[in-house]
């Protein structure tokens, strides 16, 4: 793979994908840790939406949620998703697809409580993807949470970390005339070493 070289260059895509997230965030105006995260519901339609990257490990990429939500249930029905981070003001793009477990121990723990107070209140608050009667019923469900919890709530037991261990990565950056540059990185198991292919734009 000589021709794997500048932006493409290395033997670890985790190392890669976190040195072009810290690139990102010198020039994304916004959230440069935001992604695009695709699961499926149980009839194959597919869901996207975009939730917010926390953290790449050595062999994952960690991001929080309510384990309630549609897209909980979702990962818990099929322990599988893919997600895209794309930056616009460097032309690249991580594609990632893989399986998904939970993280609910010490580090959710730690995350929790790193949180502005209002967002673990609202954590408790919210019933994410429930049907909603009003902003004003919502706004009386964080005061009532408010009133019962105080200044220290302890993370509630359905929210959570969810970590995606790739089988399939691809790190993609924009090319003149749609020639774009493609690498897939791609093993078949977690435990597996991975296969590298440049691909056609």
């Amino acid at each position: 793979m000589s021709e794997r070289t500048g932006i493409f260059a290395g033997d670890d895509p985790f190392g890669l994908a976190q040195s072009w997230l810290d690139e990102a965030a010198k020039t994304e105006a916004n959230d440069p840790n935001a992604m695009q995260l695709a699961t499926v519901d149980a009839d194959g339609l597919p869901n996207v939406r975009t939730v917010l990257l926390k953290e790449i490990e050595a062999d994952a990429f960690v991001f929080y949620t309510n384990y309630e939500s549609a897209k909980g249930q979702e990962l818990a029905a099929t322990g599988k998703a893919a997600f895209v981070l794309h930056w616009k003001s460097l032309g690249r793009q991580v594609r990632v697809r893989g399986l998904v477990s939970r993280e609910d121990g010490k580090k959710a723990d730690e995350y929790y409580h790193s949180r502005a107070l209002k967002s673990r209140l609202g954590a408790w608050a919210s019933r994410q993807s429930e049907p909603l009667r009003s902003r004003e019923a919502l706004m009386a469900e964080v005061a009532k949470v408010t009133a019962m919890k105080g200044t220290k709530p302890g993370r509630p037991p359905y929210w959570g970390g969810y970590r995606i261990r790739p089988l399939e990565m691809e790190f993609w950056a924009d090319g003149a005339f749609r020639l774009h540059d493609r690498f897939r990185w791609r093993r078949a198991a977690p435990d597996r070493g991975w296969e590298i292919a440049r691909l056609h734009p």
